[in-house]
């Protein structure tokens, strides 16, 4: 009996294929733990193929990273860019972007939190100071509107930035705990603690 005929991948599908098998072997085992040959061996390609692609395994990383990055970027530039949203509805949103990030892309989340950065990219904490950019412009109109010292914003969109990002690194490895349980104890401690927000507060 003859084999079934298997249609061959373009360039393009291949490349696709490579990506996202990487992806899993990178969150798995880490840049280091992981090889060309494994690589190639899930694949089901040679290693010159690898090397055709991307030239090499830092190559084939940086690919990956990038394309994590720029998905998780969107994703939160896009949830704190509503001028006319109010704060809870900010916290709401960037929480649940970075949430829906976390339970679609374990992976690429594992990669970005763990080492991303090692071979000159791009880390979490520069994806953080994207957001907290993002996060400030959007305070200081509000801070100053309720007479508050918009001194203090770069700090405040740092705090809330952090709370969420590391909320959500722990969620992955407490995965019993729904995306919606979650978000409502993160923008409930968010939201409360900006809700009475003291003027004149100091540490005894």
């Amino acid at each position: 009996m003859t084999e079934p005929y298997r249609r061959r991948m373009t360039a393009a599908e291949r490349r696709d294929q490579l990506i996202g098998v990487a992806l899993m072997c990178f969150a798995e085992k880490g840049f280091e733990g992981t090889s060309i040959e494994e690589i190639a061996a899930r694949a089901e390609v040679s290693k010159p193929v690898i090397y055709e692609h991307f030239g090499g395994k830092e190559g084939l990383y940086a690919v990956v990273v990038d394309r994590e990055v720029n998905t998780l970027l969107h994703a939160l530039r896009a949830s704190v860019t509503d001028p006319e949203a109010g704060s809870r509805r900010l916290l709401e949103l960037a929480s649940l972007a970075l949430l829906d990030y976390i339970e679609t892309r374990p992976e690429g989340f594992q990669i970005i939190m763990r080492d991303s950065s090692e071979l000159g990219g791009v880390g979490f904490a520069s994806i953080l100071n994207d957001v907290i950019v993002n996060v400030e412009s959007l305070l200081i109109p509000k801070f100053e509107r309720a007479g508050f010292d918009a001194k203090a914003v770069p700090l405040v969109a740092q705090a809330l930035t952090g709370l969420v990002a590391m909320t959500g690194q722990w969620w992955l490895d407490n995965p019993e705990y729904s995306k919606e349980e979650v978000g409502s104890h993160l923008v409930n401690l968010a939201w409360n603690g900006m809700h009475h927000w003291e003027r004149d507060f100091n540490l005894a």
